[in-house]
């Protein structure tokens, strides 16, 4: 039986001592010059072209962090943009990810119901079936809307359960006019966040999701917006492993994302994206390595994951 998908990324995050992922979301225009000016990358209104160059540096990235990190999270959208080939490219980024031994958090955000949603969970969590790609992996874990209740999350979690997968689900987002929904305060005192919080806790203690180290296949995607209320929503969500955005380049500390861990220092993994992979535009990484941009990703990382294992105690 395959190793549970909470106790396999609890597990690599102790091995790796670095409680962090990387996103990939890769933009054309902000790729270094080293990649972007060569004859055959070089022209951003070419597709073809543009998704080469995209490919050939979210490869070397890959490459870059896997030492580093337990877990890459790979922003679907980046890919879909360049269609039917995108979508191609994005399947084979994800098994790349996988043969470096990278847990693959595949950052989807699907939500909806019924046979659609069952649909979406084979299409992006579960390992295809058919006879012609078995080659292909699906990533092992997905992030999805949980605003649709748990028609819209069943299916998923089906598949994570069936093969030792896992599911984050949208409780508390890093932009700023979430607040306009999420903080909604009913008569309680309670934010929306808050209730959308305790029922994905219910639902991730359903029978046959907990792993042997006390969360479950479902956990849930929690920025620290504030204090106070990222803890209410860690005490809400004990069963749940949080995947932590807003790090870096959207304002979030060590501090900011400490709150989102327990106090032994697990159930959280914080994510960072842009103040990584684009680290080579930043003055601090330029002057140690100038035009080495692979060597200013590698020492972004380690400078991410070692803030963040600090402020735990890891």
């Amino acid at each position: 039986m395959n190793e549970h998908f909470a106790d396999r990324l609890l597990n690599a995050i102790r091995t790796k001592k670095a409680p962090v992922c990387v996103g990939l979301d890769p933009v054309y225009d902000r790729l270094p010059p080293a990649i972007k000016d060569q004859p055959d990358f070089n022209d951003p209104r070419d597709r073809a072209a543009s998704l080469d160059a995209v490919l050939e540096f979210s490869r070397k990235v890959i490459h870059v962090v896997a030492p580093l990190v337990p877990a890459l999270k790979i922003n679907i959208a980046f890919f879909e943009r360049f269609y039917g080939e995108g979508i191609d490219a994005y399947f084979e980024l994800v098994e790349e990810a996988a043969r470096q031994n990278l847990i693959v958090i595949g950052d989807c955000k699907r939500g909806d119901v019924g046979h659609t949603a069952e649909v979406y969970a084979q299409t992006h969590l579960s390992d295809p079936d058919f006879d012609d790609v078995d080659d292909l992996v699906a990533p092992d874990a997905v992030t999805l809307h949980s605003y649709l209740g748990l028609d819209a999350i069943k299916p998923f979690v089906q598949v994570a359960k069936e093969e030792s997968k896992g599911v984050f689900a949208l409780v508390q987002t890093s932009n700023e006019s979430a607040a306009e929904i999420q903080g909604f305060t009913n008569a309680e005192g309670l934010t929306l966040a808050e209730h959308v919080g305790r029922l994905v806790n219910t639902w991730a203690g359903d029978h046959g999701l907990m792993g042997r180290q006390g969360y479950s296949c479902l956990g849930a995607v929690v920025a620290p917006r504030n204090p106070d209320l990222t803890r209410r929503l860690r005490a809400l969500m004990p069963n749940c492993l949080f995947l932590v955005p807003g790090y870096g380049a959207q304002g979030a500390n060590a501090e900011d994302v400490k709150l989102c861990f327990k106090d032994n220092g697990t159930g959280a993994i914080v994510n960072a994206s842009r103040s990584v992979i684009y680290a080579f535009e930043e003055p601090q990484y330029r002057d140690q390595h100038g035009e080495n941009w692979e060597k200013c990703i590698e020492s972004a990382c380690r400078d991410f994951a070692a803030k963040i294992a600090q402020s735990i105690g890891l």
